[in-house]
């Protein structure tokens, strides 16, 4: 009896094994599939001209989507200087100074937010900046990804900081080490790693968000500076590239979709070439 039960857990393992193997990879073959054929139909639209020039009107050849990098790039960086101080400190309060039920609260409120579809959030940017000041705007725009962001660090944040083990902080606190120091200067460092990966993670999460933009940048045909005037942003021009009827904006719209994967393969790429000395420590 025994025998027969130490073989039938094996086989239940075996095929528990299986099942997670064909599974992971059943998720990495649709990605790869996703990835081949965006490669596949973005590839030919990819150029010199393509990255460096405005798009052009329809019936003049060429064109590209160089303001819509740049708009990006604005755009996403605007909202990361918005959301990491808030999120990053909001993380630090609940681990370590948030008792009680509004602890409770806080937390239970940034995974309601987490939740709430994008385009809510566009229209709350909307409500809020876009009609009292009676123009759109990529701080606007800025504004709603903040909102998109907040959830992910909030959370990456706690769960690296409480990652850390205790005893740690309990001994800077023993030295005579002042509670704000111990953790600006103990646990922070060390939550470093975690914390980063998820202001990455968040990062990534916007990058290719387009509904709110359509409540906010609402997007630019030019180059545009300035974050409080309209702005280009490349996943909103793969948007309307998509839905129009001309072959040649379709052959752009992938070939900002294969621009918009390599920027967040970037990120990724570069957050763990970044922690990688800290994950040899």
């Amino acid at each position: 009896m025994k025998a027969i039960s130490l073989r039938s857990r094996r086989l239940r393992g075996a095929v528990g094994v299986f099942t997670a193997g064909l599974c992971a990879g059943g998720v990495a073959g649709i990605l790869l599939l996703i990835l081949g054929y965006v490669i596949r139909e973005g590839i030919g639209a990819i150029s010199i001209g393509f990255l460096t020039q405005v798009p052009h009107p329809i019936g003049v050849p060429g064109g590209g989507v160089a303001n819509g990098i740049v708009g990006s790039a604005i755009i996403v960086g605007i909202a990361a200087l918005m959301a990491i101080p808030i999120g990053s400190l909001t993380g630090v309060y609940l681990t370590h100074f948030g008792r009680g039920s509004f602890c409770s609260a806080v937390r239970f409120l940034s995974d309601v937010l987490s939740g709430i579809p994008s385009i809510a959030i566009g229209l709350f940017a909307y409500t809020v900046l876009v009609a009292p000041l009676g123009h759109f705007s990529a701080f606007s725009a800025s504004f709603a990804f903040a909102i998109l962001m907040l959830p992910v660090i909030i959370t990456t944040t706690e769960n690296a900081i409480r990652g850390v083990p205790h005893e740690v902080y309990e001994a800077a606190l023993a030295l005579g080490v002042p509670r704000h120091s111990a953790i600006t200067r103990i646990i922070l460092p060390s939550a470093r790693s975690g914390i980063i990966t998820g202001i990455v993670l968040a990062m990534a999460r916007v990058t290719g968000e387009t509904a709110p933009l359509l409540f906010t940048a609402f997007g630019s045909q030019f180059w545009e500076l300035n974050p409080n005037n309209p702005m280009a942003e490349l996943s909103l021009q793969v948007f309307t590239y998509a839905i129009s009827p001309y072959r040649s904006w379709h052959e752009q719209a992938w070939g900002g979709a294969l621009i918009l994967i390599f920027m967040v393969f970037v990120l990724n790429i570069g957050a763990r070439v970044v922690l990688k000395p800290k994950f040899r420590s």
